[in-house]
C-alpha cells in the first residue's frame, strides 16, 4: 500500500540522508543514488540497522485468521485488522457467507473432503447462533481459522527485514510462506540494498 519509487532511489537516499548524520558525512551524498546504495549495503553489512527504522512500509495482507496470528506477533508494528466481532457474515455486503481460505498443503480429496466439511458446519452453527439472537461477537465463538481476513501491517524497514527472516524460513507454515515468499522477491526488486542479503530458504517438498 505503501507508494515506492523507481528502483527505491527515493527511499534510499532518505536512509542515506539520515544515516549520515551519525558521521557527519553529509558532503558525500550524490545525487544519482548511488552513494545511497553503497551507504546503506554499509550499514546492513555493519549490523548499524537501527538507521533503517526511520523508514516504514504499509502491507495489505489476505490470509486466514490462523496465519494473522502469526503476522501480529510482530510487536514493532501498527495493525488493522477485519473484526469479527463487528462483521456480521449474514448480510448482503458479505454475500450471506463466510469465506475461508484452502490450506495450501492439503494432500488429498480426504483431507480436502473433511476441511470442507467442517467449514460448512461451522458456517451453519455460526448463522444458527445469529438466528437466535446472538450478536457477532459471541457468534463468532464458532468460526473456524481458516476463515478469510483482511490485515494492513505498518512496520518500519528493519522490522520487515525480521519479519522476512522469520516467515520465509522452511520452519515457517506453508500458508505464511505463500505471501510471504513472494512479497519478499518483490521487494528486492523495488528496493534494492535493504532486501537483497535475505534469501528465503528452498522447501524441498513444494519443488
Amino acid at each position: 500500500m505503501t507508494e515506492i519509487s523507481t528502483g527505491g532511489i527515493a527511499e534510499l537516499k532518505f536512509i542515506e540522508l539520515v544515516g549520515r548524520t551519525c558521521y557527519k558525512s553529509e558532503d558525500k551524498i550524490t545525487e544519482d543514488g548511488e552513494s545511497a546504495k553503497r551507504f546503506v549495503r554499509m550499514l546492513i553489512r555493519n549490523g548499524h540497522e537501527a538507521m533503517l527504522e526511520h523508514s516504514s512500509m504499509t502491507v495489505r495482507f489476505i490470509v486466514d485468521r490462523g496465519v494473522s496470528h502469526e503476522i501480529v506477533r510482530h510487536r514493532i508494528a501498527s495493525y488493522a485488522q477485519e473484526s469479527t466481532r463487528y462483521c456480521n457474515y449474514s448480510k448482503d455486503k458479505f454475500g450471506n457467507e463466510i469465506t475461508v481460505i484452502k490450506p495450501c498443503d492439503i494432500r488429498n480429496d480426504t483431507e480436502y473432503v473433511r476441511w470442507r466439511t467442517s467449514c460448512e458446519e461451522a458456517e451453519r452453527a455460526y448463522f444458527s447462533l445469529l438466528d437466535y439472537g446472538a450478536t457477532p461477537q459471541i457468534a463468532r465463538s464458532v468460526l473456524p481459522n481458516s476463515l478469510k481476513t483482511e490485515l494492513i501491517m505498518t512496520a518500519n524497514y528493519r522490522e520487515w527485514r525480521n519479519f522476512f527472516r522469520l516467515r520465509t524460513t522452511v520452519a515457517a507454515h506453508p500458508q505464511m510462506r505463500d505471501v510471504a515468499v513472494p512479497l519478499l522477491n518483490e521487494l528486492k526488486e523495488r528496493i534494492p540494498v535493504v532486501f537483497d542479503d535475505i534469501a528465503p530458504e528452498v522447501c524441498l517438498k513444494c519443488l
